[in-house]
């Protein structure tokens, strides 16, 4: 989707480690949006997006490592990517569309119901495009991850999935494209999601397996978060809303009561950081001046025991 950060490099870093040749594709793709989310506002860099891959393809050829630099970057029209109609974000929508449920309607599908289906449609299209042997994702998405691995199964696409952990900010933060919204304020209240998460993961740790015993520390730690914002002052708080914290099978995503051991859980959690009430002077703010609704995203892979 363009707007390159760390992340996506170490995508292509662990590409180029695995192939003889890395493609990219960059590509806003506008079925993925809802009729009234951020397609407008979205970051959209490609210049600066070519800089950074012709440095990171320069590092590449420099390490003389036995993988393979950037090939090409494919970078389409959407009349490419959509030849016969204009894409349409509508429910039920008209098009050629590949929905893949019920995966698609849990989580982050709840609230964005078109979401996956233009993952899944775009994903699709490129696939065919470039007909690679390995794809990369990255782990900060994880219901994208399991979507992508359930229609490269279901028909049958001979291509394999890698995914790659996420790289963060030194504070723990995921990082997103959409970060750059964030200013000093909603940044620092922001990492809010990811310790709601790692809370819980402790509790897995000391050896809670019920998702009562689990997810009550996350929410504890997300409630007492907001209710600090809230009690702060127009100027000095950062409101937020959470989506969801889920505790769900690895595979089907479908919430579960207990964690089998040998099978493991995803925790994973939305939040949407609100746009500032009031600004202070000399405050430091994000693109859009903190005016832009930023949802963040996050999850934790709660790996087998053997207990």
């Amino acid at each position: 989707m363009g707007a390159l950060h760390e992340g996506h490099l170490s995508l292509i870093r662990h590409a180029a480690k695995e192939n003889d040749k890395v493609f990219v594709t960059i590509y806003v793709n506008p079925t993925q949006f809802g009729v009234h989310e951020d397609l407008d506002s979205y970051p959209k860099t490609l210049e600066k997006d070519m800089g950074m891959l012709q440095k990171l393809d320069g590092e590449l050829k420099d390490a003389g490592t036995s993988g393979g630099p950037i090939e090409a970057v494919f970078a389409p029209t959407t009349k490419t990517m959509y030849p016969t109609l204009p894409p349409d974000s509508s429910l039920p929508g008209t098009g050629s569309f590949v929905t893949i449920t019920p995966l698609a309607g849990l989580l982050e599908g709840k609230s964005r119901p078109v979401f996956f289906r233009g993952v899944a449609t775009v994903c699709m299209k490129l696939f065919n495009i470039v007909q690679p042997e390995r794809v990369y994702f990255g782990q900060k998405d994880v219901q994208q991850t399991v979507i992508i691995k359930r229609m490269i199964r279901d028909f049958h696409l001979n291509t394999d999935v890698r995914i790659v952990p996420t790289e963060r900010e030194k504070d723990g933060l995921a990082m997103s494209s959409r970060n750059v919204y964030l200013g000093e304020r909603r940044r620092r209240v922001g990492i809010v999601l990811r310790q709601a998460l790692r809370a819980a993961e402790a509790a897995y740790k000391m050896g809670k397996r019920s998702r009562d015993d689990i997810l009550a520390l996350a929410w504890d730690v997300a409630n007492r978060m907001s209710m600090e914002q809230d009690e702060m002052s127009a100027e000095a708080g950062a409101r937020f809303e959470v989506d969801y914290i889920s505790l769900a099978d690895p595979d089907t995503l479908e919430e579960v009561a207990v964690i089998d051991s040998e099978h493991g859980a995803v925790l994973s959690g939305a939040i949407k950081m609100l746009p500032l009430d009031a600004v202070r002077d000399g405050e430091v703010h994000g693109v859009g001046g903190d005016k832009v609704p930023v949802r963040l995203i996050d999850n934790i892979i709660l790996e087998r025991s053997d207990d």
